[in-house]
């Protein structure tokens, strides 16, 4: 096996140019992305930097520009060669941790170690730039001389296979479809390669004791690309930054990492610092719960909506179970999209936090973004307003309803062209939903009906404001007259879970004690509707339709504590509904069309404000969301529902690889502890409360 020789630290080598052709291989391995379980994300509080960054696994994962539905890379990290040619990549190292690089910000510090290494690694964005940057500490723990890579697995164009890329002295570029992506060291490089990964991609001849190969160019393929980062014999540590620039072409991408690696990395980083810092001192601190954990859920909020696209607030900055799911093509969406539902949680946190421009911003988006002429709204849209997932959803026509009247949006133009085009849409299809709020089932759900009827109340007092008194009556009229029917379409009285009456989670036609089969549509089996049931109903109180000490409301939760309450280390979570398939399978591989649905802290977020509404005590709910918090402070979609797990990454009560950060999670943590220190639910409409006469 061949040896290689020590080589000088960080010395600002200028790089040969090497000679080479195109890559071999093509087009390379099926390109995947990486998983939803995210250590950190960040942006700049800006609107200059249009570059977002995700972490995990110890790396940087995907990043997104110029919007935050375009991913752009799909893996960074450094890989050390030893004097012997043994190999180890980041990923892989023994001991990985995070932690927040400062207080205050979406800037984090990964350490990765490993046999005979150190690596500190400190990611931001440049304030006024489309870059992001690494400030990298790399320390060798042996006396024998390292050598240190950097792999680059770029996915331009929200695509991992239609790239092309070439290298120059001290860049490693990639492109595609209008958009380039550049890496360059503060050091330069000392070698770089481009090649496919999987068949190319220099791994295979570093590990073979080999040098990096002399390819540098690569073309339509899933591009990988390598370079050497040259070390100082002698020094134990090297510090250096790595800088990913983005633009309209390679020129451009360059041009920007290189202007971000003029000034001081630690003058960035403080600049980046500051502006979060500066954006937190403008909103609402409450005294309860975990400080660091409420700064990071409202910082994540405001990093999760688009800096061009204002008011486009995505789910999460995740393809759950990525690292299973193909990147071939453009058009896969994960949860960069946006959600009705999502927005009308997030924009009512952002309502509670004292940030209503950005809670505005939200509904303007809905209205004259999102809005079909119709009335009704996509189950989910690109940044741009294309519907991505074709059904429809009720309680997402209704939610913009109930936001508008908490946001004062009564106005004459918005009344006329989005308020009552909405409200026409609900009484002409609703109550039944095609689609409920998990997004599979169609029928009578209680959660849907709920948001229907406050929509419809919301959308009377509106229509008052503007002189339409027969609209207001008509929209009155049936709000009253569903929730009038509610019970007798969506309580099961002869059900097999509770000698009484329980809310069950839909029912199909209507007739919740007809024993009608339910399809589980993720694959979760085949059952009688009264067997499934979902704490949906507690949006009922939650928007101030029913008491919290309605005997109905009571008798389902005890069947819903019953059925599907697991306690975990953190505290109590509970299922979506029981037999649910959208999880992890039993040995740990994500959700495919089927699996096994695990905890969703939102569900604890959202008991914690149905036991406020009762009079109790709801902290126990918001430090138990605290808990579900990985080390960067991120909240989960979902979290491991038991002891045992197929993977050291599945731990109990700790995130799974759906999605992390959820915006929702953040949504309900920030909303609950407001609501603790107000006493009250703060998200609940008035108007509605009033309407139905339920006591505050």
């Amino acid at each position: 096996m061949r040896r290689f020789a020590p080589l000088p630290l960080c010395a600002a080598l200028a790089s040969p140019a090497l000679a080479g052709g195109v890559a071999p291989g093509a087009p390379g391995e099926r390109p995947t992305w990486t998983n939803g379980d995210k250590q950190g994300v960040g942006t700049s509080a800006t609107l200059e930097s249009k570059a977002w960054f995700t972490l995990g696994d110890g790396a940087l994962t995907e990043t997104y520009y110029p919007t935050l539905d375009r991913a752009q890379t799909r893996l960074l990290e450094l890989v050390v060669v030893d004097a012997a040619g043994r190999l180890e990549r980041e990923t892989a190292a023994a001991a990985r941790r995070v932690e927040a690089a400062a207080e205050g910000a979406l800037a984090f510090r990964q350490i990765n170690e490993g046999r005979a290494f150190r690596i500190t690694k400190t990611t931001f964005t440049d304030p006024e730039r489309a870059a992001v940057l690494i400030r990298v500490r790399f320390e060798r723990l042996t006396a024998r001389p390292l050598r240190l890579f950097v792999f680059f697995d770029p996915a331009v164009g929200n695509s991992g296979l239609h790239d092309s890329g070439y290298t120059t002295a001290d860049a490693l570029v990639a492109e595609d479809a209008g958009t380039a992506v550049a890496l360059l060291a503060s050091c330069g490089f000392r070698r770089t390669h481009t090649g496919y990964l999987g068949t190319s991609d220099g791994l295979a001849a570093l590990a073979a004791g080999q040098e990096l190969p002399a390819h540098r160019r690569s073309a339509d393929g899933n591009v990988a690309q390598m370079a050497e980062i040259p070390l100082a014999a002698g020094r134990r540590t090297a510090e250096l930054t790595l800088a990913l620039g983005f633009g309209s072409e390679g020129a451009d991408a360059i041009r920007t990492a290189r202007e971000s690696l003029r000034r001081p990395a630690a003058s960035l980083l403080a600049a980046y610092v500051e502006g979060w810092r500066d954006y937190l001192a403008t909103l609402r601190a409450p005294r309860v719960g975990d400080p660091r954990v409420f700064a990071t859920a409202a910082m994540v909020l405001r990093a999760f909506e688009d800096k061009t696209h204002r008011g486009a607030m995505i789910a999460s900055l995740t393809k759950p179970w990525g690292h299973e799911a193909d990147a071939g093509e453009p058009d896969v969406g994960g949860y960069h999209l946006v959600w009705s539902r999502d927005l009308y949680h997030v924009a009512t946190a952002f309502q509670a936090l004292g940030d209503k421009g950005a809670a505005d911003r939200a509904l303007q988006y809905l209205f004259e973004t999102q809005q079909r002429p119709d009335g009704s709204f996509p189950q989910n849209s690109w940044l741009d307003g294309r519907p991505y997932w074709p059904s429809l959803q009720l309680d997402e026509v209704a939610y913009p309803l109930i936001l508008a009247w908490q946001l004062g949006r009564s106005d004459g133009a918005t009344y006329h062209r989005h308020v009552r085009p909405a409200a026409e849409f609900l009484l002409a299809h609703g109550p039944a939903t095609p689609q409920e709020r998990w997004e599979e089932e169609g029928g009578y759900s209680p959660s849907t009906l709920a948001a229907e009827i406050a929509g419809l109340v919301c959308a009377a007092a509106i229509a008052e404001r503007n002189g339409d008194g027969d609209a207001a009556r008509r929209y009155r009229e049936r709000a009253s007259w569903w929730a009038a029917q509610l019970d007798a379409w969506t309580a099961a009285r002869g059900g097999p879970l509770s000698p009484e009456p329980y809310y069950i989670r839909i029912a199909q036609d209507g007739r919740p004690d007809s024993g009608a089969r339910l399809e589980i549509n993720n694959g979760g089996g085949s059952y009688d509707e009264r067997e499934i049931v979902d704490a949906g109903f507690l949006e009922l109180v939650r928007l101030g339709i029913r008491p919290a000490a309605d005997p109905l409301i009571v008798a389902s939760l005890r069947v819903v504590d019953r059925v599907i309450r697991v306690e975990t280390p953190q505290g109590p979570g509970w299922y979506r509904y029981n037999h649910d398939g959208y999880g992890e399978k039993p040995d740990g591989r994500g959700y495919d069309g089927t699996g096994v649905g695990r905890l969703w802290p939102i569900l604890t977020g959202e008991r914690g404000e149905y036991e406020l509404a009762a009079g109790r005590d709801a902290r126990p709910y918001l430090e138990t969301l605290a808990r579900f918090a990985n080390a960067g402070g991120m909240l989960p979609e979902q979290v491991w529902d038991r002891a045992d797990a197929p993977t050291p990454a599945l731990r109990f009560g700790a995130g799974t690889g759906s999605a992390t950060p959820l915006a929702w999670s953040c949504a309900q943590y920030v909303r609950l502890a407001i609501a603790i220190e107000e006493g009250r639910v703060v998200e609940m409409p008035e108007v509605v409360r009033r309407h139905f006469a339920v006591r505050p």
